[in-house]
């Protein structure tokens, strides 16, 4: 099996990680799941930016391991968890680099929520 390529952030694809202004909740099958002061945002070449939350302020025992993986030559490794309260379309939202590459080190420890499959993701 082949190793995958890793790439660094630069001016052609620039990656910046900074904390989040204020509280982060996110809410999925009417409940909050998530809950942080201590959220970072990261903002990668021309995506939206995303939010990572620490482990430790998300209730994971709401959230299920899937077996989907994927890869980001930037970023490493996914593995991704689904919500049963929040029905079909909160299967795989939310994902986790486990061991993140070097340059992106800080979002370890910390799980991003596709917007779309959760009810709600707040900044105040």
């Amino acid at each position: 099996m082949a190793a995958h390529p890793v790439l660094i952030p630069g001016p052609d694809h620039p990656i910046t990680i900074e904390p989040a202004r204020g509280r982060v909740t996110v809410i999925a099958g009417g409940c909050t799941i998530a809950d942080s002061t201590r959220a970072l945002t990261l903002r990668e070449a021309n995506y939206s930016p995303v939010l990572y939350i620490p482990r430790e302020d998300v209730e994971m025992a709401t959230l299920v391991p899937t077996s989907r993986g994927t890869h980001c030559p930037y970023k490493g490794d996914a593995s991704y968890f689904s919500i049963p309260a929040g029905g079909d379309r909160a299967v795989d939202a939310v994902w986790s680099y486990e061991t993140p590459h070097e340059a992106v080190a800080a979002i370890a420890g910390h799980l991003a929520f596709y917007p779309d499959r959760v009810d709600a993701i707040r900044e105040a």
